[in-house]
């Protein structure tokens, strides 16, 4: 834990779990422009990066209330500034990955505070024993999986009348749709699924947690996020994340010739069967000329291996999100990509570039049996929503569907 955790509470608490969550709390942080103390704790958003590029610090974009559109103003922490909570995974590639971006953090001026919160059966018990007394005294609580169960008993103990949620993915879609409609929270693939008994013994914790996330009175929910957001929840506010501060830390990036292509996780979650999904690359890597593999964090690497070995590909294990990793560059020209949250997420980081991002819809086919009925729904619905992106097939001689380049 770390030591400089103060007295007085700090005015922001974020609490992330994945290296995405950490980035767009980073990006929130460059929209509201906050400084760092003088404390050294660090406000959201130090005007680091944009000093860099001689720039001023981000102005707040526009908020959306359900129905009309206003402008706000920023709202500057009165003292204490950012802490940022890194939750741990037990995984190496995550942990590796969020080392990574804590350090980006630290350069920003924020402070960051890592927490093995997983690390054994007392684990839980420590980080939330230990974290107590700073959810009762901030004033702002940024989450990034209202899903989770430990961000869930969080939110039961702090007293915070702002809450942000930022984008953990396609997940905050359907966090958006579940609140809307005064829905349990539970994870769009594991819907089929019928409460268990440890799920039932969570269900006041859960409860709760949905009810503080839902605006009323003194209670202010935000949404930062890239993804197309509908059915927004009256009163939650939502502001539009366009990757301002990756475009202005890195790039632009080298562009190569050929194509890359992003790994996705749906077969680690049951959602896709194996075997479909190696043809499937198989056929794409063939047919658009296909070299680097970027694995997803979560992907086995048994089946790595056997992707690499059946089709020629080079599998690379990113150390940091794909949206910096394409930044950053060299990246192909084209991006082929599955249903995932880049398909919404690249064309923003790759903002004037000539860069395309190719989406390639899910096969109902290749579901397996045991995905949820909503499944093919959902995944389309996420490649239906996408912006300028092209539509692939593994279909010989299905026509695509031409994107204007991310610029």
């Amino acid at each position: 834990m770390s030591p400089r955790a103060g007295t007085t509470g700090p005015q922001t608490l974020a609490f992330v779990e994945s290296p995405v969550q950490l980035l767009n709390v980073l990006e929130w942080a460059h929209v509201h422009a906050h400084a760092p103390s003088p404390e050294g704790a660090g406000g959201p958003a130090s005007a680091v990066s944009a000093r860099r590029k001689g720039k001023l610090p981000g102005q707040t974009p526009r908020r959306w209330r359900r129905g009309r559109s206003r402008p706000t103003a920023d709202r500057e922490p009165s003292g204490g500034g950012l802490i940022l909570v890194v939750l741990s995974p037990v995984d190496p590639m995550t942990r590796s990955q969020l080392r990574r971006m804590a350090e980006l953090a630290r350069e920003e001026g924020h402070e960051v505070r890592w927490e093995d919160a997983r690390a054994g059966t007392s684990a839980p018990f420590r980080t939330i024993g230990g974290l107590a007394p700073l959810l009762r005294r901030t004033q702002r609580i940024v989450m990034g999986d209202p899903f989770s169960r430990y961000v869930q008993v969080l939110l039961n103990i702090t007293n915070a009348r702002d809450l942000v949620v930022v984008d953990d993915g396609t997940a905050t879609m359907e966090f958006v749709s579940q609140l809307a409609r005064g829905e349990r929270l539970v994870r769009w693939h594991r819907k089929s699924r019928r409460p268990g008994a440890r799920d039932m013994l969570f269900l006041p914790v859960s409860s709760k947690a949905r009810r503080r996330l839902t605006p009323g009175g003194k209670r202010r929910v935000e949404i930062f996020s890239s993804m197309p957001i509908e059915d927004t929840p009256k009163g939650v506010e939502v502001t539009a994340n366009d990757f301002a501060w990756t475009r202005s830390r890195f790039g632009p990036p080298h562009i190569a010739e050929g194509a890359d292509m992003v790994g996705t996780s749906l077969v680690e979650t049951g959602v896709v069967d194996a075997d479909r999904y190696r043809e499937a690359v198989r056929t794409l890597a063939r047919t658009h000329g296909v070299t680097r593999y970027f694995a997803h964090r979560r992907e086995s690497p048994e089946k790595l291996h056997d992707l690499a070995a059946c089709t020629g590909l080079e599998v690379v294990r990113p150390d940091l999100p794909l949206e910096l990793i394409a930044r950053r560059g060299p990246i192909g020209r084209t991006i082929l990509s599955f249903p995932s949250t880049v398909v919404h997420t690249l064309p923003l980081a790759l903002a004037g570039t000539d860069v395309k991002v190719a989406v390639c819809d899910i096969d109902p086919a290749w579901l397996t049996a045991n995905a949820s009925p909503r499944a093919q729904g959902f995944l389309s619905g996420v490649t239906g929503s996408a912006r300028d992106v092209e539509r692939v097939s593994t279909e010989p001689g299905r026509p695509t569907k031409e994107a204007k380049a991310t610029g």
